[in-house]
């Protein structure tokens, strides 16, 4: 790797481990609203999908081994089994699907979109799958507790860390 692409990965985990532990918990679910979702769009929009998987991967890793950037400024091995461990490892996946389409449809705005929605259908399944495990649900009762009352807000992020993310985008062939 070149030593600008390396800065950019650090950069966009940095950015990740910022806006990762903002959240929200809300009354009806064990899945608070977090800002990681808001954070993971935006690495993508900028990176693509090798360099922005990475990022996210080294950002699992920092909160693995305990730094506090997953949800509410926590970290360990203990949060990712726990019933929002299946999100946490769910961003690897939505990485490599939505950069997937980020790569191969660059200048597409809607197939970017396609890739994001089809990206965060992905991470929906690997948290669903998992929370229904971790809390004896069924897979219906885990995605009415664990991604139902996320849509809107998810789609909010999307739309507004693509529009960010494209921004940064332009701009870095010129820096």
């Amino acid at each position: 790797m070149k030593i600008r692409q390396l800065t950019l990965v650090g950069l966009m985990t940095a950015v990740t481990c910022i806006l990762g532990p903002v959240s929200f918990p809300i009354p009806i679910s064990p899945v608070p609203i977090s800002l990681g979702t808001l954070a993971i769009y935006f690495v993508l929009t900028v990176l693509g999908m090798k360099l922005g998987t990475l990022s996210v991967f080294i950002y699992l890793l920092l909160g693995f081994v305990g730094l506090p950037v997953f949800t509410g400024f926590t970290g360990g091995a203990g949060k990712l089994f726990g019933p929002t461990g299946g999100y946490l490892i769910g961003y690897i996946f939505m990485a490599l699907t939505a950069g997937f389409f980020l790569d191969k449809w660059r200048s597409s705005l809607p197939l970017s979109v396609v890739g994001m929605l089809l990206g965060t259908a992905v991470l929906y399944l690997f948290g669903s799958i998992w929370l229904a495990y971790q809390a004896s649900l069924t897979l219906p009762q885990a995605l009415m507790a664990g991604v139902v009352p996320y849509i809107p807000g998810d789609l909010v992020k999307l739309a507004l860390a693509m529009f960010l993310g494209l921004q940064v985008r332009k701009r870095l062939p010129r820096s």
